[in-house]
């Protein structure tokens, strides 16, 4: 090979540990596992530059935890269920099936072309019926165990596709698919019991000592816990069999400051007095037009009406408040009812404002205290500020002392309980959409719901199925919908909604230990390989797929499906940062951009000459056209290049930026390792020679071996450390030595065939060459990891400064245990202390051992 040809390299090298299984799990008592995991991928058809980021990052772990001896699984699978099939079927008029499917062969073919240290043998999709058979085996266990259950529930309803919609689907109220005015109806729907876990779910957190701080804080905050009062206003007039409402608050110490009690549209008090009164009811319709985000109320027109109702204070019976329905206030967090205090709620100010409402401010900041405006005064309940008029007396008090004292007055009055509240719902999973997992569970007129019998699992989705209208098309099919009850045999009706996808991706890691159990787990293979020892994905999942995943885990050890110690499944977690590009960009005729790929921009130019515009790089996205395509990188420049430089150019943890030159540079570098390998394999020893003279020998040379054991140690290091750039930095310094060292060319081969190994997690192809071309014998994805000898770790020399007169003038590097008396006699024949003395004898001269000499002229 007369040059560095990687794409003849890395077809030869993934041959090779195909045909020899090396990257195939298997359990084995006797050896440490490692389970590293990267966040499966959707089967969108294309990998994208994060891809190889991402799955770079987890093969780098993965290789050198085999090399280190431990016994090692890393998974691959699709998370394949979705919109984007459904979506798919609609425009090309084919099956979402044929289409992920299609998706997933084209998408593996790339990810093998990187080199992936995957066992491809559990491979599997969300998809495929025997994942999400096992998926509503599960169902039926937590249904068993009371960790599933079924109510009605206010939801974001798309009255155009016909389905729910979560919160995150809803923009600026309207569906994302298909822009519709999104309503909020009532449904009954399954959940997940996942509230019952919140408390333990926080807790844990603190026990995540591998896991970000951001993340901990965002899954803290998402929980929600908070300490508050629960207490209740009396109506004047009892309506409707309410002769209270009840309320939770966690400012209970702004009570006096209180302006009205506020209802949602969807209390069961505003739901009574609508049926008699035409505007209420027209108004909480169209409240209920408005998502359930909460920033979908933040921005929504803050709206409301008054009932006519009034209610006496707890403190007061003579002051009594209106009592008003509000668009922001939801039903399913506290108790659906609030005590407004718009001094110091902004929502609440912005509402009294609108309706001429009271303002009573209850504290004010103790410097610069300000009248209420157009802002509410809401300050850290840890800031102490001067009271107003708090009811316990208090004067000077922070607002966390004065909601203690005022659930303590409630509580020995006995109008008010202390609560601790979270801001965590119940996970609903009903989805009223095709393309899913179905819901095992039958509905019969004599039985009611009726879980559907294991034996019969999977329930799988029909394959003749049309998307020729909106809704669900599970709905319209009455060959897979009418079924007889599993109980009693009469004439009955599946299910026809299907699980919320996160439910897939909930579990996956656990089916990976053993993908072709007949159960969800086989539990001898779970306990050997839970939990995840190093899981690597988005910080965009940080909050409702690794909440979903720790409350399934514990969900799956009470059902007895994984061990109890794997409740908590990921020991560690690693967020890589994004890939950025420049965007390139012309304006059309009305002065629009009209964006353009990179590949179709040279020296900022089109093809036919126009100039572009470059706007600062950004996340790559199609749409702004700023994507790169890994396929054709791999195809220019080989997997190795662009597993190098992802790793090379940015702390892992932040955004990287790619470039061309970047990534040119990269492969030069790698070029330039092949050719040293190239130029010094024909010097040594051949393989027809005695054993003893074409055995690979190690680095003699003395300056060579030293740095060697160093780069090992450091490279080691950023590796374990998560600093790949680091580990880089340090690769190409030894590349560069070697190539300018005079060594024997056998000290310089040797000193190459411990950079292959280093290299080896980074760009496994080309450290395979190496290897081989310089003597090397085996698999370098099977053998150890090099070690430093400590001894050459130890520096024996130091470097000294030279000042003169207080000032750095030169240093001296010295043996560590040279004598003062020899580094004095340095000193004084160094050239700048000499050109200083002007032959003439130091005033002093003061040497401090291992740390700097002074000399006094």
């Amino acid at each position: 090979m007369s040059r560095y040809d990687p794409a003849a390299i890395e077809a030869k090298w993934q041959q090779h540990w195909d045909t020899e299984e090396v990257f195939k799990a298997k359990a084995d008592p006797a050896r440490p596992k490692y389970y590293v995991l990267e966040m499966f991928p959707y089967p969108s058809g294309n990998l994208h530059m994060g891809h190889v980021r991402n799955y770079a990052m987890g093969d780098v772990v993965a290789r050198y935890k085999a090399a280190c001896g431990f016994n090692v699984l890393h998974p691959m699978g699709w998370d394949a269920f979705g919109l984007p099939a459904e979506n798919a079927a609609m425009e090309r008029k084919i099956h979402p099936g044929s289409w992920t499917y299609a998706n997933i062969a084209n998408m593996k073919a790339q990810f093998r072309s990187l080199g992936l240290s995957l066992d491809w043998s559990r491979e599997f999709a969300t998809c495929d019926p025997e994942y999400y058979g096992q998926q509503q085996a599960l169902f039926l266990d937590f249904l068993e165990k009371g960790l599933v259950y079924r109510k009605a529930a206010v939801v974001n309803w798309d009255p155009v596709d016909m389905t729910v919609l979560a919160n995150e689907q809803v923009e600026d109220g309207r569906g994302w698919r298909s822009g519709a005015l999104v309503e909020r109806r009532e449904l009954t729907q399954w959940f997940f019991r996942i509230s019952d876990f919140s408390q333990e779910l926080l807790s844990a957190l603190d026990g995540l000592e591998n896991w970000p701080d951001k993340v901990r804080t965002m899954q803290a905050n998402w929980i929600g816990q908070s300490r508050g009062l629960r207490f209740g206003f009396a109506l004047e007039t009892p309506a409707h069999d309410h002769d209270r409402i009840e309320v939770f608050t966690t400012r209970p110490d702004t009570l006096m400051g209180a302006s009205f009690v506020g209802l949602s549209p969807d209390h069961p008090l505003t739901k009574a007095l609508e049926k008699d009164n035409p505007d209420l009811a027209a108004f909480c319709a169209d409240c209920r037009r408005t998502g359930t985000s909460e920033e979908a109320l933040e921005k929504a027109e803050k709206r409301g009406m008054d009932t006519g109702l009034r209610v006496r204070h707890p403190l007061n019976p003579d002051w009594h408040l209106p009592v008003w329905i509000a668009n922001f206030i939801l039903m399913d967090y506290g108790t659906g009812a609030i005590f407004a205090c718009p001094a110091h709620d902004q929502r609440d100010l912005d509402f009294a404002r609108k309706y001429d409402l009271p303002v009573t401010a209850t504290f004010e900041a103790l410097t610069d205290p300000q009248p209420i405006a157009d802002t509410a005064l809401v300050l850290p309940k840890s800031e102490k500020v001067r009271w107003i008029n708090h009811f316990t007396g208090l004067t000077e008090a922070t607002g966390d002392e004065a909601i203690a004292a005022t659930i303590a007055k409630a509580e020995t009055e006995g109008w008010g309980t202390g609560v601790t509240q979270y801001r965590l719902r119940d996970w609903g999973l009903s989805r009223q959409r095709y393309w899913g997992c179905p819901i095992p569970v039958v509905h019969c007129d004599s039985c009611g719901v009726v879980p559907e019998k294991k034996e019969n699992l999977p329930v799988k989705l029909p394959e003749e199925v049309s998307f020729d209208r909106p809704g669900n098309p599970l709905d319209r099919h009455d060959a897979w919908r009418n079924v007889p009850c599993p109980a009693c045999g009469a004439p009955a009706k599946r299910e026809t909604d299907t699980m919320d996808t996160f439910v897939d991706s909930s579990w996956y890691f656990a089916r990976f230990t053993s993908p072709g159990a007949a159960t969800p787990t086989d539990r001898a293979e779970a306990d050997y390989w839970m939990n995840v020892d190093q899981y690597i994905g988005g910080v965009e999942h940080a909050i409702l797929h690794l909440l979903y995943s720790r409350f399934f885990a514990r969900a799956m050890a009470i059902c007895g499906h994984l061990p109890g110690t794997a409740a908590e499944p990921f020991d560690a977690l690693f967020t890589q940062g994004m890939v950025t590009h420049e965007i390139y960009q012309t304006r059309d005729a009305q002065g629009r951009p009209v964006y353009h790929l990179p590949s179709d921009v040279t020296d900022g130019r089109l093809a036919d000459g126009t100039a572009v515009e470059t706007v600062p790089s950004a996340k790559m996205s199609k749409s702004k056209k700023n994507v790169v395509d890994p396929v054709g990188i791999v195809n220019r420049f080989g997997a190795d290049t662009a597993r190098w430089f992802m790793l090379s150019d940015s702390p892992p943890e932040r955004d990287v930026e790619w470039t061309d030159a970047g990534a040119e540079a990269a492969h030069k570098h790698l070029a330039r390792v092949w050719r040293m390998a190239s130029e010094l394999a024909p010097s040594l020893p051949q393989a027809g020679e005695s054993s003893a003279e074409a055995a690979p020998k190690g680095v003699s040379d003395a300056a060579l071996a030293r740095l060697a054991a160093r780069t090992i140690h450091d490279v080691t290091q950023g590796i374990e450390g998560f600093a790949f750039n680091t580990s880089v930095a340090k690769l190409y310094a030894f590349t560069a030595a070697i190539q300018k060292s005079a060594a024997p060319a056998s000290d310089r081969a040797a000193a190459l065939r411990i950079l292959a190994r280093l290299m080896a997690p980074m760009t496994p192809h080309l450290a395979e060459e190496v290897w081989t071309m310089l003597g090397g014998t085996g698999l370098l994805a099977r053998l150890p990891w090099p070690e430093a000898d400590p001894a050459l770790l130890v520096d024996d020399t130091v470097t000294l400064p030279i000042q003169v007169n207080g000032k750095r003038r030169s240093e001296l590097t010295v043996a560590k245990d040279m004598p003062k008396a020899e580094i004095e006699k340095l000193a004084l024949a160094d050239v700048a202390v000499q050109k200083a003395l002007a032959g003439g004898a130091p005033k002093k001269l003061i040497v401090v051992p291992g740390r700097i000499v002074n000399v006094v002229v």
